[in-house]
């Protein structure tokens, strides 16, 4: 029983990785810091949370900013690639301005 969760976890992460593989190194790059910028825009501080607001805030400015030119250049670059575009094609393309100020 234990041997088949191991190979079943091991298949998934095999997968995992090879389909991170699949992208241009940049690219990969851009999905991994969009994914977490997009990820801490949606991030609520509790009202009066200073701290927490500094930090997502601090981190916002980390992962977002410059991304909606990024993006753009990533898929002038990689234009004759569908699989980049198509995934490339998952993120808005112009998010900065709905990043707010903290």
């Amino acid at each position: 029983m234990i041997r088949k969760i191991f190979f079943a976890c091991s298949l998934m992460l095999a997968l995992d990785l090879r389909a991170t593989e699949a992208f241009p190194r940049d690219v990969q790059k851009f999905i991994d810091d969009r994914e977490g910028c997009d990820h801490m825009r949606g991030e609520e501080p509790e009202p009066g949370d200073r701290q927490r607001a500094r930090e997502l805030k601090r981190e916002m400015d980390r992962l977002c900013k410059g991304t909606d030119r990024k993006l753009a250049q990533l898929k002038k670059k990689y234009a004759a690639s569908a699989i980049v575009m198509k995934r490339l094609g998952e993120f808005d393309p112009q998010i900065e301005a709905a990043v707010p100020e903290k």
